[in-house]
């Protein structure tokens, strides 16, 4: 990576425990310096868009706003074809506004009740923007898929969200089920994270 980015003090924008764990794990190998928004006093935005991009867009402009710092966020969710696509942008909030994981996991569940395991098919969608100010006209924007099935019940007590729902055909176990190394090497977020990177190596 060049030096313009080496040292770098970067604001993430979000709130999410563990997306800020699974983010700076997959930045620990970078000289750059990742700082959740929450050592900014950053609140949290509406996530108002109507898409994964224009989401994120909106967290990292609003973090890039408060810190003075070039921000990274992502908006990120599981998108089930026998449901049209949903929860989709509405993914942490598939139960209501106050819902936890647990929640939305037995709502998606109760969706899909009657579906066959062979019609669960979905995948997890990331889109990371990253923007130099809060200004840029030109963020980055990268996009990272991954694909699997839902459960019939969860599985695994790793990750966070849906990932005990979350089949991996190639590892035969759920998301939750994979060792942190192996997850962000096949995730949608650490897709999407070794896009922008090799975009900021440019």
């Amino acid at each position: 990576m060049p030096s313009s980015h080496q040292g770098e003090r970067i604001v993430l924008a979000s709130n999410n425990p563990g997306k800020v764990r699974e983010i700076e794990q997959l930045l620990s190998t970078q000289r750059i310096t990742v700082l959740p928004q929450s050592k900014f006093g950053v609140s949290s935005i509406e996530e108002n868009g109507l898409t994964f991009v224009e989401n994120a867009i909106l967290k990292a402009r609003h973090a890039a706003q408060c810190s003075g710092l070039p921000a990274i966020a992502d908006d990120s969710g599981i998108e089930v074809d026998a449901l049209g696509g949903a929860p989709g942008i509405y993914s942490a909030r598939f139960a209501g506004p106050q819902c936890n994981d647990q929640d939305n996991n037995q709502k998606l569940l109760d969706a899909l009740a009657t579906i066959a395991d062979t019609d669960r098919t979905a995948r997890f969608q990331c889109l990371m923007v990253y923007m130099r100010n809060a200004a840029d006209p030109t963020p980055i924007i990268c996009q990272g898929t991954w694909e699997g099935q839902i459960l019939t019940t969860p599985r695994g007590t790793n990750g966070f969200g849906y990932d005990p729902l979350f089949w991996v055909p190639e590892f035969c176990c759920s998301s939750a089920e994979l060792d942190p190394e192996t997850k962000n090497r096949l995730s949608h977020r650490g897709r999407a994270l070794r896009q922008l990177l090799a975009a900021l190596s440019h």
